[in-house]
């Protein structure tokens, strides 16, 4: 047992597996009082079970630490809230929560259903926000606490997961609004885009290069949830974990203005843009691009 997190009380949702579950028991090894909260369902949000998370609490009660499960819906209002509660009845305070919970569900945009798409969201987003805003409220009285949220790379855009993406790049807006307005009363707020070997990055339809274990993201957890990051004022910030590489995301900005004289008008725009302000290219489309103009070379001989 070390003592990076000695006497913190931190809830992590989505804590039943994969990076969730790593990131219970390193921060309970670490000294923590542990809320584990998962839902129980699959990949795509079906078949819960409280077992779960029942069995990460025993896992840390075995080892020594100390943990209590909840297997409630984060997707609710009451299902955030509770989560809070737990952790205020069993251990009088809330230092951390951490929300890894999500799902997913795949599907080209042009056939994505209403039932595709609101349960990614509201798992992803809605699910960091019923925490964020019942743990907020504690830290804001205490004048400390960590948020942290789990976002993904893909927060810049995906082929067939518009639903995943919008969910994630909400989650950074999200985190960045906390970490704005929890300033003032000593509350920091953060991100992570982990790449991790686990049940979800087995479904990616791309091949991951730099990618690490679930591990990896939880020690890179402890560290955001530490009194040596809050020293270092760490808030705001969207950190990806790949394996032996660590990496901070740019925080979004104006790239390029240019000012014209007169009212605008769709013509003198169409003048004017191209060669002034221009666009910012998007990394991924020219790799789609790559892709694609490596397997018609490739398809050519047998044409």
């Amino acid at each position: 047992m070390g003592n990076f997190l000695a006497g913190k009380a931190v809830a992590v949702t989505g804590a039943g597996r994969g990076i969730g579950r790593a990131v219970a028991l390193a921060c309970a090894a670490e000294g923590a009082s542990v809320v584990v909260n998962d839902h129980g369902v699959s990949v795509d949000g079906s078949s819960p079970t409280s077992g779960i998370a029942d069995g990460v609490a025993k896992e840390i009660g075995a080892a020594g630490g100390t943990a209590v499960a909840v297997a409630d819906d984060i997707a609710t209002m009451a299902g955030g809230q509770r989560v809070v509660d737990v952790a205020l009845a069993e251990y009088g305070r809330l230092d951390g929560v951490v929300c890894t919970a999500g799902i997913l569900r795949e599907r080209m945009l042009f056939n994505m259903s209403e039932e595709e798409w609101d349960p990614v969201l509201a798992t992803h987003l809605k699910g960091t926000f019923t925490v964020f805003r019942a743990a907020s409220a504690v830290m804001r009285a205490q004048r400390s606490g960590t948020l942290i949220g789990f976002t993904s790379g893909n927060h810049q855009g995906s082929v067939s997961q518009a639903n995943y993406s919008a969910a994630k790049g909400g989650v950074i807006s999200l985190v960045r609004s906390a970490a704005l307005g929890l300033h003032k009363y000593g509350v920091t707020a953060n991100a992570v885009a982990p790449v991790a070997r686990t049940r979800m990055s087995e479904g990616v339809p791309v091949e991951l290069k730099e990618i690490g274990d679930p591990e990896d993201v939880a020690a890179l957890v402890v560290y955001l949830l530490s009194e040596r990051a809050r020293a270092e004022r760490i808030t705001g910030q969207v950190y990806t974990i790949a394996g032996p590489k660590i990496a901070v995301w740019a925080q979004p900005r104006e790239l390029r203005a240019a000012y014209g004289e007169g009212p605008w008008t769709p013509d003198r725009i169409a003048d004017f843009l191209p060669g002034t302000v221009g666009t910012d290219p998007m990394p991924m489309l020219a790799h789609l691009e790559a892709m694609a103009a490596a397997a018609a070379h490739g398809a050519r001989p047998n044409a």
